[in-house]
């Protein structure tokens, strides 16, 4: 059955970002990208030390949408070498029509879609994505109650209760990856939490993911927490013959926003 397609370009969307970058994180390292970031999530991560969500604005605390699919029409006249597009969020599955309606753009443009995802859902698009970029969370994400959120409200069982809902939704992650053109994942580790480690090679078992598909990416959201991570997940990259994606965007902006 049809997603369904956009039929008022100038209505506003669920997207709080649009913005020019450069592909960070896993097999498309390094293009040039347009960003689209939708807002609504269907997680509330929360890290211990490594803190909150980087883009709570879309997850804790989700933003209202302020862009048209218009607006995502004229980034890429304005950026006419740009042919790669970056779908993230919050959780860019749970808007359907809006994910379906860039295939087409995406399909009629000759532009390379990359959809960042924690799995949660699954979408038939009327065309196959070109890489699903998936990080699932396990346990180290789930939200401590009595927390201070990023707006200084508190951390309560509800918001427990609905991260953990659609965390590793193994069924429409493998529906996903048959579907879609193609695949990696990206699970965060410090290189030190051995639960976390048992976890991530459990949801790799699982999934059944050559090692290939798989880019262990460093815990942390600053300049000093991934300095911490660097040098551990390095040796463990080289020793157990996976791949490790470099977060360079962190290195040069740190938390700011639109990079």
């Amino acid at each position: 059955m049809s997603l369904g397609r956009i039929e008022d370009y100038n209505k506003v969307l669920p997207i709080v970002e649009i913005y020019t970058a450069v592909q960070s994180e896993g097999s498309r390292a390094g293009y040039p990208t347009v960003v689209i970031r939708t807002t609504g999530c269907t997680h509330r991560c929360y890290f211990g030390e490594g803190g909150w969500c980087d883009s709570w604005y879309t997850s804790i605390h989700p933003e209202k949408g302020q862009y048209t699919f218009n607006d995502i029409i004229e980034m890429y006249k304005a950026n006419p070498h740009i042919k790669e597009m970056m779908l993230t969020g919050g959780s860019p599955t749970m808007h359907g029509k809006l994910v379906n309606e860039l295939t087409h753009f995406a399909h009629e443009n000759g532009i390379f879609i990359t959809i960042e995802t924690e799995g949660s859902h699954y979408l038939e698009t009327d065309y196959p994505i070109n890489l699903l970029s998936i990080s699932p969370k396990f346990s180290n994400s789930v939200p401590l109650p009595g927390t201070q959120t990023p707006q200084g409200g508190i951390t309560d069982e509800r918001m427990v209760k609905q991260h953990n809902k659609f965390r590793l939704n193994y069924d429409a992650i493998k529906k996903s990856i048959a579907y879609h053109q193609d695949y990696h994942l990206k699970p965060v580790w410090d290189g030190k939490d051995e639960v976390a480690l048992a976890e991530i090679m459990e949801c790799i078992e699982i999934l059944g993911a050559n090692k290939s598909k798989v880019w262990f990416m460093p815990a942390g959201d600053t300049r000093e927490a991934l300095f911490k991570s660097y040098p551990l997940m390095f040796d463990w990259v080289r020793d157990n013959g996976y791949r490790l994606t470099w977060r360079p965007h962190i290195i040069a902006f740190e938390d700011q926003r639109e990079v």
